[in-house]
């Protein structure tokens, strides 16, 4: 193993350290946050700082980066208080990446990048057509984080769409079933496998 020292990150060129530290977290979740303005101007984005903070009730947060960098998810969170989340498929990469490209203010991003906007349960914001797990999310809570400019945006579940095959008896949500894809890094993404499912860990008796 090779030792890598604060001092030799400061070294690297920036797009090197990121790629690196956001490796460093491991795999993590990838998902389409789709949003609209107060004048139904679509926006779509991916993240993959997707956190779950709590079943009962059911809170949801993901980190929104500093505003000069990507200012449109959350001024049309703040501006409407409504949004949806949206796993990503194997075949809808290449698409949901395009759409962390710097659009400007105002543009579909879902006509852009080819991607459906779909409207369902009376909800005020669209999903993402052809998502395998999608649901949708009321805003409750925004925090700064002054550390770094970001902000940890945090909403309660309203609706959840999942196909009923890929969950099981106790609520467990078999994602690789559900062909939900997962991210590394920047710019990589990855297909899912289930190694081993566990029951409740409780302490052995002895």
């Amino acid at each position: 193993m090779k030792h890598f020292s604060l001092a030799d990150l400061a070294n690297w060129d920036r797009f090197t350290r990121a790629n690196f530290v956001n490796s460093l977290s491991g795999f993590k979740s990838a998902s389409l946050i789709a949003s609209q303005d107060k004048d139904q101007h679509l926006n779509l984005a991916i993240f993959s700082n997707i956190v779950h903070l709590g079943a009962d009730p059911a809170l949801i947060a993901f980190v929104n980066r500093p505003l000069e960098a990507a200012p449109h998810t959350l001024r049309n969170i703040e501006a409407t208080g409504f949004y949806t989340i949206n796993h990503i498929s194997v075949d809808q990469i290449s698409q949901a990446h395009q759409t962390s490209a710097k659009y400007a203010n105002g543009v579909n991003e879902f006509s852009e990048v080819g991607l459906e906007p779909m409207y369902q349960a009376d909800f005020p914001v669209p999903f993402v057509g052809g998502s395998p797990v999608q649901y949708a999310m009321k805003l409750e809570q925004i925090i700064p984080i002054e550390l770094n400019n970001t902000f940890l945006v945090i909403g309660s579940l309203q609706h959840a769409f999942v196909d009923p095959a890929c969950m099981d008896a106790d609520g467990f949500l078999n994602l690789d079933a559900a062909g939900s894809v997962a991210s590394l890094g920047l710019s990589a993404y990855y297909d899912m496998k289930l190694v081993q499912k566990l029951p409740y860990a409780r302490p052995v008796l002895k």
